[in-house]
């Protein structure tokens, strides 16, 4: 009937199940059917970080188109990219992307997908989940050091409150990343935050 809602095993909310739905630009429309024609049988997640946008006080006026594939994938993702003349770079260190990305309003980011990682299939395309996001998050300082700090404590609050967001998913993946216990200390004072 909608009165509760799974977020968990064995953990329910209150309201209406909330899908969180990332927007599909036509530039990542436009990048994926190049990937899938040049390489049909790879798993890619495609997602840009303007996403965190809707969660955020301070907006950051660059953001990544992160291409996320196979590890085994990644140098010909990069080279095919790099051909077809996008302005590109592969898993980019904090040194390379403080003096090397260009000004560019998006950069396209090529960089390991995480086995098992939280996707869903919007419009064809394969891009995060609200899951996924905040764990990529709280993992990655480097491309996304724009969301750091008070404001990643933002984004966690809004997203957990405007969304459903499943715990578990959540701590599976955190898991597969090798930061599970870090990342549950972060998610209890979050939750704590939000209960006062």
């Amino acid at each position: 009937m909608g009165v509760l809602t799974r977020i968990g095993r064995g953990k329910f909310s209150l309201g209406n199940r909330k899908i969180f739905i990332p927007e599909i630009t036509s530039k990542l429309k436009t990048i994926n059917s190049k990937l899938k024609k040049e390489f049909p049988f790879l798993e890619i997640c495609l997602w840009n970080t303007s996403t965190f946008n809707e969660f955020m006080v301070h907006q950051p006026g660059r953001f990544y188109i992160l291409i996320e594939v196979e590890k085994d994938a990644t140098q010909s993702v990069f080279f095919f990219l790099k051909e077809a003349k996008f302005s590109v770079f592969l898993d980019p260190t904090k040194d390379l992307i403080e003096k090397y990305l260009p000004d560019e309003k998006e950069t396209l980011i090529v960089k390991p997908l995480v086995t098992e990682a939280p996707v869903q299939k919007i419009e064809g395309l394969n891009t995060t989940t609200i899951e996924k996001m905040l764990v990529d998050v709280f993992c990655d300082d480097v491309i996304l050091s724009a969301q750091q700090g008070s404001e990643m404590r933002t984004i966690f609050q809004e997203a957990m409150d405007k969304y459903t967001v499943n715990e578990n998913r959540m701590i599976r993946y955190a898991d597969r990343r090798r930061k599970k216990e870090t990342f549950m200390n972060y998610l209890n004072s979050v939750s704590n935050l939000r209960q006062q």
